[in-house]
């Protein structure tokens, strides 16, 4: 669960949700995404970065107001 303050939704604080996004992606399917990049030839880094906005959505979010 991520606490967040309604008030504090800024792009500093997006940018934090990301990185964490990323960092939980990058932990649990890192290697396989690597795998997969090196397999097809794409950008490793792009893929990390659209799982991570994908993750994001399986987030439970609390806003306290």
């Amino acid at each position: 669960m991520i606490y967040l303050n309604y008030s504090n939704l800024d792009a500093a604080t997006q940018e934090r949700l990301l990185a964490t996004s990323k960092k939980d992606v990058e932990r649990t399917f890192g290697k396989s995404i690597k795998a997969y990049a090196k397999k097809h030839f794409t950008n490793y880094e792009q893929l990390l970065e659209e799982e991570a906005l994908r993750n994001l959505y399986n987030y439970t979010y609390v806003f306290n107001i």
